[in-house]
């Protein structure tokens, strides 16, 4: 199973053995990173589903498999595995992320960059629009 492949690669990640261009020394930094912009055509792309509450209870579950991690329970950010990367994971509550339209969201999702995994082999469309609608349904909380 593709996921299977994912937690693997996660597991690698947590260990500290996917850190070893890190320095041991820079604990807590995080190293900047050019801004993730999506490619122009991505604000284009909508969801072919309905929103509902299912969707968003399958999103949260998704999301608290495979993105709290680093991303933080409440998505801003702050989870254990997303500091020790040397990068600090997008906060969800963040004025630059939730200025993003949700195509640029699922775009991100599914080719992933740097210490964030691309996620198109991993889930189905219609899995990365309920993490879409999750994610943006933790930006509206405080």
């Amino acid at each position: 199973m593709r996921s299977n492949s994912v937690l693997a690669a996660i597991t690698f990640i947590i260990s500290g053995a996917g850190l070893a261009g890190f320095s041991s020394k820079s604990t807590n930094h995080f190293t900047t990173q050019d801004p993730w912009k999506a490619p122009a055509w991505a604000d284009t792309l909508k969801s072919p589903f309905h929103e509902e509450p299912l969707t968003l209870a399958q999103g949260e579950e998704l999301f608290t498999l495979y993105c709290a991690a680093c991303h933080g329970e409440g998505g801003y950010g702050d989870g254990a595995a997303g500091g020790a990367l040397g990068q600090k994971p997008a906060n969800f509550h963040d004025t630059l992320v939730k200025s993003q339209s949700d195509g640029s969201v699922f775009w991100k999702i599914t080719t992933g960059r740097g210490n964030m995994p691309a996620f198109k082999d991993v889930f189905t469309d219609e899995q990365r629009w309920q993490l879409v609608a999750y994610v943006r349904k933790l930006g509206k909380t405080e």
